[in-house]
């Protein structure tokens, strides 16, 4: 049975970090060639859609990020809902609220994440009745990340990144992430990775077999000496401190350190729940961070929120 439109939706999108990221090199189009291991974990922004008579897209930010983040039309998912008005001649318009405690350019898709939200609330909201496909076709458009951000769960990507492929993964991982002052470009960071290895051959991208196998076993022992991230080296070039704070994991008990993507948010594999709240009390006293926040996954990606849910 069709599902009928709303005057006002929630959808709850996840956080996405990469287990392995391999970046080819420059393609003529300036994009990056991407082989990665997508898993989206449970730091979730909030995306509110109430329906306008009007053909107008607005959009309201609050949370602990909302001062970093546009409420013109540069802001992702007002992008998104203007696309969908634009593909399928929507006359009403949208008010976006979005609820954020996902970092803003911290390497975690927090924009890529609110643009997902925001075409998964507008096809409901307008009642365009869109297939999964379809609204994959669209996110696209908008950025590398916000195909994964509709799927969630643990995935690959490839091309420069938004063509998503469900990956087996067994089992629960548990995550630490120190959350830094200020955020890094992403474009400064590819031209920063480019800049330190000009001289070397950089080989076609490629997800390596033993992350795949670690994954599938559900071993976070495996997993801690499969993850690795292309990015990071141009990442502490730009952000030298970043490599305090990832020793200090370490130093702590952390299985694994890394960098979330292109940074600069540090992020850390710990051995179970009780393993990853002691290293979350460590890093937060550590002074090293603006704050830390814990996250389980994988987990499912953009969905609607019941009407009753509290936010």
């Amino acid at each position: 049975m069709p599902v009928p439109p709303s005057a006002q939706v929630t959808v709850r999108s996840p956080a996405k970090i990469n287990l392995g990221l391999s970046v080819g090199p420059p393609r003529p189009d300036g994009f990056h060639p991407l082989a990665t291991v997508y898993q989206a974990v449970a730091l979730y922004d909030d995306v509110t859609a109430t329906v306008r008579d009007d053909a107008e897209v607005t959009v309201e930010v609050v949370g602990d990020f909302a001062v970093n983040v546009p409420t013109d039309d540069s802001n992702l998912a007002v992008r998104a809902a203007r696309l969908l008005q634009a593909e399928y001649d929507v006359e009403e318009g949208v008010d976006l609220s979005i609820r954020k405690t996902i970092p803003v350019a911290g390497g975690m898709a927090g924009g890529s994440t609110d643009a997902a939200a925001t075409l998964v609330a507008c096809n409901r909201l307008w009642g365009l009745q869109l297939t999964q496909s379809e609204l994959q076709h669209l996110a696209a458009e908008l950025g590398s990340d916000v195909p994964f951000c509709l799927v969630g769960h643990t995935a690959l990507g490839q091309g420069r990144g938004e063509h998503v492929t469900e990956v087996m993964s067994r089992g629960t991982f548990h995550w630490v992430f120190a959350i830094a002052d200020g955020g890094l470009s992403t474009p400064e960071v590819y031209a920063e990775l480019d800049r330190i290895r000009p001289l070397r051959r950089v080989e076609p991208p490629e997800v390596r077999p033993e992350l795949l196998a670690a994954l599938l076993s559900g071993r976070s022992a495996a997993l801690a000496v499969a993850i690795s991230n292309d990015l990071q080296a141009a990442a502490l070039s730009l952000r030298p401190e970043l490599g305090d704070t990832l020793q200090f994991g370490l130093d702590q008990g952390a299985l694994a350190a890394m960098i979330s993507g292109s940074g600069p948010t540090c992020l850390f594999l710990a051995a179970d729940s009780r393993r990853a709240v002691d290293l979350a009390v460590e890093l937060a006293e550590s002074g090293l961070c603006r704050m830390v926040r814990q996250a389980e996954g994988p987990v499912p990606g953009a969905r609607i929120l019941p009407a009753n849910v509290n936010r």
